[in-house]
């Protein structure tokens, strides 16, 4: 599988912003490597008959190269992403309001 050609995934609108579709791709990528960051870390969390296991406590990541700091600073401004200060990235949880 060859890595996608970075024009193909990231489009923007008529003014200059990112599509709705590329900050969802963006998002669904970041989520998928936290989600394989925390399994790597629970599965070296210890698992023998003596130990409880534990869950992760991995709560951001670094994001993915494929899409350039734009895109994830956009998230950040749209309040879907909280960013540090050495680049790790957390999704915040969105509220269902009533």
């Amino acid at each position: 599988m060859t890595p996608q050609d970075p024009s193909d995934i990231i489009q923007l609108n008529d003014d200059g912003t990112f599509t709705k579709e590329t900050l969802k791709r963006a998002m669904k990528a970041l989520k998928k490597r936290l989600k394989v960051t925390r399994l790597d870390d629970e599965s070296s969390l210890g698992h023998d008959a003596m130990s409880s296991g534990g869950s992760s406590g991995i709560v951001g990541v670094r994001p993915p190269t494929q899409y350039p700091p734009e895109v994830w600073q956009a998230l950040v401004d749209k309040g879907r992403l909280r960013s540090d200060r050495n680049g790790v990235l957390e999704i915040i949880e969105q509220q269902n309001n009533p």
